[in-house]
């Protein structure tokens, strides 16, 4: 690694980077919580989810999209 220039990386690292990005893809909480062999899913989520501006922008835009939906099926425009 050190040839190479490269930053030391422990097994737990790459165990956080695969977590923060399973979560971040969208895969169920439940399931990354199975993978990792936690007892409680509010360890995945406390450890390893990370609230972000791309988050939040997502979660309106489903939010809106589930309310322009509703107006729909209630026949209102």
């Amino acid at each position: 690694m050190a040839r190479a220039d490269l930053p030391r990386i422990r097994l737990h690292d790459l165990r956080h980077t695969y977590a923060t990005l399973a979560l971040e893809a969208g895969i169920h909480p439940r399931v990354v919580q199975e993978q990792l062999g936690h007892s409680n899913v509010s360890v995945t989520l406390g450890i390893y989810s990370h609230v972000d501006v791309k988050m939040h922008t997502s979660a309106s835009d489903l939010m809106a999209a589930q309310r322009r939906a509703a107006r729909v099926e209630d026949g209102q425009s």
